[in-house]
């Protein structure tokens, strides 16, 4: 006597399978997602901070120029907001000579705060005459 009874036993495999490889596709899908969100976020880090790099650079020029801070500006580079900054201490007395120290910063951003897409980098640097 040899009974046979798997009646339905490949429906159930088959189901299975197909379970499996829809949860491996959405997940691929959002791996892909992500990855793709992480390199545009990493790209707009690189430009914010190139921007406030640039808006440090503008401030070093205007205080060796005119010897003297200037005035807090915002401006825009490429779509980013820069605000930059300076700040003076001094004097200080070094080996009979006065010298001042100028505290210069600049703070670029993109996009609203609240966009997936905001980045803000902020750049400072210290300079004497």
């Amino acid at each position: 006597m040899n009974i046979n009874n798997q009646n339905g036993f490949t429906i159930v495999q088959a189901i299975f399978i197909l379970v499996v490889l829809a949860l491996l596709g959405t997940y691929m899908v959002k791996l892909s997602t992500v990855q793709q969100s992480t390199t545009t976020q990493a790209l707009l880090q690189a430009r914010a901070y190139h921007a406030g790099r640039s808006g440090v650079e503008w401030g070093i020029k205007q205080v060796v120029d005119a010897s003297a801070c200037f005035t807090d500006s915002t401006w825009l580079v490429d779509g980013y907001t820069v605000n930059t900054s300076c700040r003076r201490s001094g004097p200080f007395n070094e080996g009979g000579d006065d010298i001042y120290i100028y505290n210069l910063t600049a703070v670029a951003t993109f996009a609203d705060i609240d966009s997936p897409d905001y980045v803000s980098r902020t750049v400072e640097v210290t300079i004497h005459d």
